[in-house]
């Protein structure tokens, strides 16, 4: 039998599950205090095997995990010295595990256990055992510690702590790269057998990767991967136990590789060359179109910075790079003539803002292209020779003189026609007027430099063919000065003179001013119309002069004040002059030459008369003013106004005096006997109510006798009340506390109930004035107003 057989017996003897018949014995000796244990065990053929006792203790048992037998599984076997076999003594057992897990025969002093056992739960468990006499239950032997370990099989696969790994290596690796190491672990004892040991493989991702067997590291296996060609792998890792051997138990996991990118590829315009069109009239800075080159890489990789390096329209274009979009963007750089030039060609470059100089022998790193670009005719607005005009002018000038000419061309090749216009609102008052032909400027109203020195006008140029394309152009008018204004007084003098006064003293220093400004400055000359005997002028040679008197002494009483012509001349061509004259009062002053008094004040001191004095006088008339209109006001007062303040304003007038009869029934409301007795009748009375302004006398009617008749006593009164001009135009109540006959109750309105018709003439309400016109139309229209009433 060979060597590898003999190992091989061995190792399934190992892992056949078989009893362990070790006993321990307890005794005592009386030399060594300290327990012994004797093992006994039963060898392969079945004899027991005897041993030498020796002075120390035997105290661990071995036990297979995963026990998969129907019976108990059999630990071993505790005995005392003191067992004489008949029974007397008893075993108990305490510890991890005693009496649940493990169970001893306490007469035969044999452990089982239960039941299986993982070694990955516990790995050993500690117990302790005693012999005790049964009848006393005093121990005979001292407690003795053993421990039970499990012996580890293989029945726990290697894991990984997470199901998917993910992973990144940089692309055109070199092989052996490390990309990531990922690490099993197998809950087998490690120290028994190769339960734990670990070997790792690969079962998916080759030829791209590979991975070390003993610490997991993943590593690359191709050269020169391209990111570009293919970005994700997935490596599929298997971890087996039993150092990798057959029947060794295995876990997998997924890893997930990326490849990232590196600056492998440089950029390629997709066209060599590029068209573009831009209208003329294009102002700078407008975008004409863009340039895109492709760059196979991603992020910083990809970014390209473009530039023109050549061409005829370098000055005329720029570009400018897009970074959200990694685009170039051409631009106008100055302004384009279609007439001038139609094609310009530009050759631009992209290049990789960041190279990695290991991949310098994939570059370069920039590609060109050809960018045309065509100008594109447009109706462009007239052009104007300067963008500003300046003309000067003199202010005496003749109406319709030109004063300049303002040119402009139609840049377009049809040369359309120009016309000209002046912009109203910068000559509001027309003071301008130009040619629409020849852009010749004139006046058409005299010019003055003292009301306006500038005028800034605005002149528009227009094609004839098209007058929507318009062009301004500022022109600006300086009016120059011509010596057209005489000098004048500066200010206003208030002169005078003392009566006390000397010949040659200073009354007065005099300046004057003038509108024109010429060129040498100012120049004024003073001196005096006419020689005068009273005063004199003398020029200061500095724009000034003094009033100087001739005499002695001037009396406000002869003469109060003095006229004194002054003529004021420049010294420009043509020379102005022009005359002022000073008035000088003459004063009263005290010796140190202050005036106390004139002679317009003097005039009113002879008639007594102060200023007080006029301010109390002009009081006295306005309190006679007021006295005076209060008066009036209180008269107009006392007059009533009619009751009828307009024409429409008709209506009946009702006075309720709130009082209800008792009916008919009723004798004792009032005594109608005055009604009987003529005496109480009084005379007749003007109505209050109004005053008419003509004045009736009122006609007495004879008084009734005793016996007359109510009735007729009532009909008598209403006779009166229509026959009375100065009766209401409108229905007045009266109560006579009788009804007539046979209850029938009748208006007494005196607009109805007139004796006879037509015997009145109210002709004479028209003569009262307009306020009684609707009185007059009322009972004066005949039958037709009483129909109608």
């Amino acid at each position: 039998m060979t060597i590898q057989q003999v190992l091989l017996l061995l190792l399934l003897w190992m892992w056949l599950p078989h009893p362990c018949h070790t006993e321990m014995l307890f005794r005592r000796t009386p030399d060594v205090r300290t327990k012994s244990f004797g093992g006994r065990a039963s060898g392969s053929d079945g004899k027991a095997i005897h041993r030498q006792k020796r002075g120390w203790m035997w105290n661990q048992f071995f036990l297979l995990e995963e026990y998969t037998g129907s019976d108990y599984q059999y630990v071993g076997k505790l005995h005392s010295d003191q067992d004489k076999g008949d029974g007397s003594l008893k075993y108990i057992l305490s510890g991890d595990g005693a009496g649940t897990l493990f169970i001893i025969d306490e007469k035969t002093g044999d452990i089982h256990a239960t039941r299986r056992i993982d070694r990955e739960e516990k790995a050993f468990y500690t117990l302790r055992a005693q012999a005790i006499n049964r009848r006393t239950l005093r121990p005979v032997e001292p407690e003795s510690e053993f421990v039970i370990k499990i012996h580890d099989i293989n029945d726990n696969e290697p894991t990984f702590p997470e199901e998917i790994y993910t992973a990144s290596v940089p692309e055109m690796s070199v092989v052996g790269t490390s990309v990531v190491q990922v690490t099993a672990t197998d809950a087998d004892d490690p120290s028994y057998g190769n339960s734990a040991r670990i070997i790792y493989s690969i079962l998916q991702g080759q030829p791209y990767f590979s991975v070390e067997p003993e610490t997991g590291i993943i590593r690359t296996a191709l050269p020169n991967m391209n990111r570009e060609n293919r970005e994700q792998y997935q490596v599929v890792i298997q971890a087996k136990d039993m150092g990798g051997q057959m029947g060794g138990l295995s876990g997998t996991t997924t890893v997930n590789i990326t490849l990232t990118d590196v600056n492998d590829n440089p950029p390629r315009f997709p066209q060599s060359t590029i068209h573009l069109r831009v209208p003329e009239s294009s102002p700078v800075g407008t975008a004409i179109g863009s340039v895109k080159a492709t760059d196979a890489d991603t992020g910083k990789n990809a970014e390209v910075e473009y530039r023109i390096i050549d061409g005829d329209g370098t000055d005329m274009f720029d570009i400018v790079t897009q970074k959200d979009t990694q685009e170039g963007i051409i631009t106008v750089r100055k302004p384009l003539d279609y007439e001038t030039r139609r094609l310009y060609t530009l050759k631009v470059e992209a290049e990789n803002t960041h190279v990695d100089p290991r991949f310098y022998y994939l570059g370069p790193f920039k590609d060109t292209a050809i960018v045309k670009i065509s100008v594109e005719d447009v109706d462009e607005p007239p052009i104007f020779s300067r963008s500003s005009y300046l003309f000067e002018v003199h202010e005496d000038i003749e109406l319709g003189t030109i004063i300049g000419t303002v040119m402009a061309r139609d840049p377009d090749s049809a040369s359309s026609p120009i016309r000209f216009s002046l912009d109203r609102h910068t000559d509001l008052d027309r003071i301008f007027n130009i040619h629409s032909g020849n852009g010749s400027i004139y006046t058409s109203k005299p010019l003055d430099r003292e009301i306006s020195q500038w005028h800034n006008l605005s002149v528009i140029a227009s094609e004839i063919n098209n007058p929507k394309d318009t062009t301004r152009v500022p022109v600006y008018v300086r009016i120059l000065d011509v010596n057209d204004n005489a000098p004048q007084f500066a200010v206003f003098y208030d002169t005078f003179v003392c009566e006390n006064a000397r010949a040659g003293q200073l009354i007065q220093t005099i300046s004057a001013v003038d509108k024109d400004d010429p060129l040498g400055g100012q120049k004024f000359f003073f001196s005096l119309a006419a020689v005068n005997p009273n005063f004199t002028v003398q020029d200061n040679e500095d724009n000034t002069a003094r009033i100087l008197t001739r005499r002695n002494g001037f009396s406000r009483h002869e003469i109060s004040t003095y006229l004194l012509p002054v003529v004021i001349s420049d010294n420009d061509y043509p020379i102005q002059s022009s005359t002022g004259t000073l008035t000088i009062r003459v004063c009263a002053c005290d010796s140190r030459g202050n005036m106390q008094s004139c002679s317009a004040e003097a005039l009113l001191l002879p008639a007594g008369l102060s200023t007080g004095a006029l301010v109390a006088i002009l009081l006295c008339i306005i309190i006679l003013l007021v006295i005076v209109v209060l008066f009036a006001a209180l008269k107009r007062q006392r007059k009533k106004e009619p009751l009828i303040l307009s024409k429409e304003d008709i209506r009946d007038n009702i006075v309720s005096y709130n009082d209800e009869g008792g009916g008919e029934e009723d004798t004792q409301a009032f005594d109608i006997g005055t009604l009987r007795n003529p005496a109480a009748i009084e005379d007749k009375k003007l109505r209050r109510d109004i005053i008419p302004e003509t004045l009736f006398v009122p006609r007495r009617t004879p008084s009734a006798p005793d016996n007359t008749d109510v009735r007729d006593f009532i009909n008598q009164r209403l006779k009166e009340h229509d026959t009375d001009p100065s009766a209401p135009p409108y229905d007045s109540l009266a109560t006579y506390a009788y009804e007539g006959n046979d209850s029938i109750a009748e208006s007494l309105s005196s607009l109805e109930s007139g004796t006879t018709e037509g015997d009145q003439n109210y002709d004479y309400l028209r003569e009262w004035g307009p306020r009684f016109n609707k009185l007059a139309e009322m009972y004066g229209g005949g039958e037709s107003d009483k129909d109608t009433s």
